[in-house]
Parts: C-alpha cells; structure tokens; sequence
C-alpha cells in the first residue's frame, strides 16, 4: 500500500461511557456530564503526545462526538497534523437514527471535520424493510458526502442472528472466522446497491488474509472507489494486533479506527481514583503508539 495509514484513536463512544464506564443508570448531572467531557480531552491529549513520535507514513486521527466531545473536537480540526472525524448517529440505537434529527447537516458542518461517520448494524439475516429503510437513511449522508468531497466512513457491525449463533453452535468465536466474512461481503453489497458509497469502510477485524482480500475487493465492487479500515471492537491487544496483522498487508486496508482498547482501562482507573491525568495520557498514547507501530509493521 501507499500513502500514509489512516490511524484513528477513535471517542465517539456515548451511551457505553455513560452505562459502563461511570455506571449510570439515570440522567447525568452536569458534574457528570463536565467529567466526560474532561476525560474525551484528556484522552485527545494523550493522542497529541503520541503525535511527534510517530513513525513516519502515519496520518493520525481523532473520532469524537459533539455531545461530549466539542473541546477537542475544534482542536483537532485547528491541527494540520490530526484527521478529525465525527458521528452523525444517535448513540445506542439498533436501527441507525440521526443525532439530530433533519437537522444533521448543521451539526455535520459545525466542526468542519474531515470525515463525517455513522455506525450502522446490518446482517442479510435481519428485516428487509428496516434494512431497506436504514440504507436509505444512510444513502442520504453518502451523496451529501460525495457532493462536498468528504471521505465519509461507514462503521459496519454484523451482529450474529440466533440462527447464525445455532449453526456454529453457539460459539462466537467460530461465528467470527466462518460466517462473520461473508456476511459483511453481502451487507456491503447491499448497502451499496442502495446508494451507500463511502470512501472508508471501518470493519470488523478478520482473521484469515483471504477473509480480509474478500472484503477489500467488495468495497471496490465494480470500480469502487471504497477502502477499508479496523475497528477495535474493545478486543484484547492481542487480538487487535492478529486482526492489524492481518489486514495491513492487503490491498484495500488503509488503517484502522481503535478506541476503547486504547483508553478504557485508563479512564476506568481515573474514575477508581487509582490513575491521575498524567497517567492516562502516558497509557493512552502508549496504546495509541504500540498500534501503529504493529500495523505499519505488518504494513511493510
């Protein structure tokens, strides 16, 4: 591959923070609410660290909300050397919905991010209305997208179906390597035979070299121009670093997007009070670095 590797810390993460990280189980407080938004800037200031030391061919990057995330949201689009991308779903739903509403492209170009995202779930398995309908959903983001020149990113999960889950018996693990690959191949060919044309597909990591060829070849169906990147899904380091592996050979992977196996634990400390700031910015952007270096490696 050529051109730098498009390494996304990626902090868009809302309703898994509010639940889980701080266990919340009602309305946040605006205390609360204030030390979210002060553990997404630490966390982007742990990236920064990381920054100059950089092997070279990295293009680093930063995905963030704008509930949470507005502070480092507007540094990271004032900084030549970060690629700021930005959700447009609303956190936690099944089905992709807007954040806000009809009016989602004033939110899209507030920050002037580089590249506007969405996260989807899709599985051939799954209704074809509400497919149907979600794709369409999406569609209008792509072609706005197109129209503007942004690189947008279609984070795609393929959730396993309870007949998907019965047919390896129940084994998630066999779910991912023998039936996950093909679904997604056919989730993007549908999605794009609806109108949904990204620049980036953030992929599940894949186990096998020809699984992550498949892939690549589907986002460049019938001269596409679609790459593709990893996304994290909070795996363990080693097997985020066999997934990077994997992928960061193959033409089509250009990079990855990884977030809570960068930072979590981290964050988890500083809510123990067992981690001060300065920690979590030297484990973040020792995370952050050790992830690069592995698939730049692989890369080469």
């Amino acid at each position: 591959m050529t051109g730098p590797a498009l390494c996304i810390l990626a902090m868009d993460q809302r309703d898994s923070i509010e639940q889980q990280l701080y266990d919340l189980d009602a309305a946040l407080s605006p205390a609360a609410a204030a030390d979210i938004a002060a553990a997404k800037l630490l966390v982007f200031r742990g990236l920064l660290d990381a920054v100059s030391d950089l092997p070279a061919g990295t293009r680093p990057g930063f995905l963030v909300d704008e509930q949470y995330g507005a502070s480092p949201a507007v540094l990271a689009a004032a900084d030549d050397r970060i690629a700021l991308a930005m959700p447009l779903e609303a956190s936690g739903r099944e089905w992709f919905d807007f954040a806000y509403g009809h009016d989602w492209r004033t939110h899209a170009e507030f920050f002037g991010a580089d590249h506007p995202k969405v996260l989807i779930r899709d599985n051939p398995a799954l209704d074809p209305q509400q497919r149907a309908e979600q794709a369409d959903r999406v569609a209008a983001i792509s072609s706005w997208a197109r129209r503007d020149g942004l690189p947008f990113i279609v984070e795609l999960l393929v959730p396993a179906t309870d007949e998907d889950l019965a047919g390896v018996g129940g084994d998630t693990d066999r779910y991912d390597r023998e039936v996950r690959p093909g679904l997604t191949v056919q989730a993007i060919e549908f999605l794009q035979d609806h109108g949904v044309e990204p620049a980036i597909w953030k992929i599940e990591g894949l186990a096998a070299l020809e699984d992550a060829e498949r892939v690549a070849a589907a986002a460049r169906r019938d001269d596409r121009d679609g790459r593709c990147i990893v996304l994290g899904r909070h795996a363990p380091q080693d097997q985020l670093d066999e997934w990077l592996r994997v992928a960061a050979p193959v033409d089509g992977f250009v990079g990855f997007a990884i977030g809570r196996s960068i930072w979590w634990d981290a964050l988890r400390a500083r809510h123990a009070g067992t981690a001060d700031d300065a920690e979590v910015r030297r484990q973040v952007a020792a995370n952050y670095t050790h992830f690069v270096r592995t698939y730049l490696d692989a890369r080469a």
